[in-house]
């Protein structure tokens, strides 16, 4: 696993729960403070579970992709998670083995 590589995710509190979607090139580093409970919105929402995850090559390239991911439609979202993670399985244990 790369240390540092550019990546869109969505974080989620239950399966058709609230979804936050993010962009990082630290992607493990940012989970865990998701699931930490840093920051306003991982706190007051609980989106501590990792839903789905897409790497980028550059920083600018996963900036557009998480615009395009917000500006699109909540079903938009839903399907993204769905088509990779049917069961809304928390892919922490993914990222941190390198796995993916």
């Amino acid at each position: 696993m790369r240390e540092r590589q550019p990546a869109v995710y969505m974080m989620a509190n239950r399966r058709n729960g609230t979804i936050y979607t993010g962009v990082s090139s630290l992607l493990v580093r940012r989970v865990w403070q998701h699931r930490e409970g840093l920051g306003g919105f991982s706190q007051r929402y609980g989106c501590k579970i990792l839903v789905w995850f897409e790497r980028d090559e550059t920083m600018e390239a996963a900036i557009a992709r998480e615009k395009q991911i917000k500006a699109g439609s909540r079903a938009k979202k839903l399907a993204l998670i769905e088509a990779d993670n049917p069961l809304w399985n928390d892919l922490w244990p993914v990222i941190i083995d390198g796995s993916e």
